[in-house]
């Protein structure tokens, strides 16, 4: 409970944020995050990929 009450005012100050810089800004930090979530996502995907197979082959945790 107290997570989701510190993720809710993380993401107030965020969005508080967001609102008072100006518009480009904002565009250049939304697409390095969004660039930074792929690549993330791409090697979590790529990594995991060929672990993941031969655990479940396993039949393992």
């Amino acid at each position: 409970m107290l997570f989701l009450v510190g993720a809710l005012l993380v993401l107030g100050v965020i969005l508080g944020t967001v609102a008072h810089v100006p518009v480009p800004v904002s565009v250049a930090a939304g697409l390095a995050i969004a660039l930074w979530l792929a690549l993330f996502a791409a090697r979590e995907r790529l990594s995991g990929h060929r672990s993941g197979r031969t655990d479940h082959r396993r039949g393992g945790l």
